[in-house]
């Protein structure tokens, strides 16, 4: 069944993000073909990043299902040739992909790796899964229709994010980016909470783990690209969190550089957290 976004009902929309969850399956039990097998390659990119074929695997399968599911929404992954700002300006809706979020997680053996498929329109996610095959774990979410995480096909649940607690700020941080200011940020927020652990985690899960409620903030202070954070975005922003950059301004796609800002990933706007930088 293929779906015309700009058609669609709420029944459509339902339609898409199922299709899209068991696309996101697909890629991963790619990834996960190459994962149980420990004599892979890692190449690398012109920026130093790894790559392996699992990552271009879960490309292939993304990118040719997406395109038969919505044949006229454009495809921007990773993997593929990056579309040029004058190609992307006519684009009001797209799907935004990291066929492989945490390759260095893949590569270390720790499971830490996702699958992100994101659709955007009009530069927001409206639509976003996020895929843990190592783990057998689910988060995906819809613009208005609430978000959900599913662990090795057990029944869905709902997630939300936590009230702000009064101790035991829990802050999460990369496993693989670390960034001097983080130290600055942590000690700052010591002063506000009498408590603060830091948990360590890899790709976009770190996200996740603020939309479930289990974590309180994630800094982003190094860098990120688009596909990094769109799926995780809409998941976060449907259980109730918000993603912003330091001036707290929500972080939009498609933008000329496809680079994100700093930004927070946060269940609770009641703190200023770039005062904490």
């Amino acid at each position: 069944m293929k779906v015309d976004i700009m058609k669609a009902n709420h029944s459509d929309n339902q339609h898409l993000l199922d299709q899209a969850v068991d696309i996101a399956v697909a890629a991963g039990r790619e990834i996960m073909s190459v994962y149980t097998h420990a004599d892979f390659s890692v190449d690398y990119k012109q920026d130093g990043s790894p790559l392996t074929v699992a990552d271009l695997k879960a490309h292939e399968t993304i990118q040719s299902l997406l395109q038969n599911l919505t044949p006229n929404i454009p495809v921007l992954s990773e993997e593929s040739s990056l579309k040029t700002r004058q190609e992307r300006i006519h684009w009001s809706t797209f799907w935004l992909v990291d066929p492989l979020d945490g390759t260095k997680e893949f590569v270390k053996g720790n499971g830490e790796f996702t699958v992100n498929i994101a659709l955007i329109h009009h530069s927001r996610p409206i639509l976003g899964v996020v895929h843990a095959p190592a783990r057998g774990l689910l988060h995906y979410a819809a613009q208005g229709a609430g978000a959900f995480s599913r662990h090795n096909g057990e029944s869905p649940r709902k997630i939300q994010t936590r009230e702000l607690p009064e101790r035991d700020l829990v802050v999460v941080s990369s496993r693989s980016h670390q960034h001097c200011l983080l130290d600055r940020f942590l000690e700052n927020a010591k002063k506000s909470f009498p408590a603060v652990r830091t948990v360590f985690m890899g790709s976009s899960l770190k996200i996740c783990l603020v939309a479930e409620g289990v974590a309180d903030v994630y800094p982003r202070i190094g860098p990120t690209s688009e596909w990094d954070t769109a799926a995780a975005q809409c998941v976060l922003e449907s259980a109730g969190g918000k993603m912003h950059d330091v001036a707290g301004n929500s972080l939009e796609y498609n933008k000329p550089d496809i680079l994100n800002p700093q930004f927070f990933a946060t269940g609770s706007s009641k703190v200023n957290w770039a005062e904490f930088l």
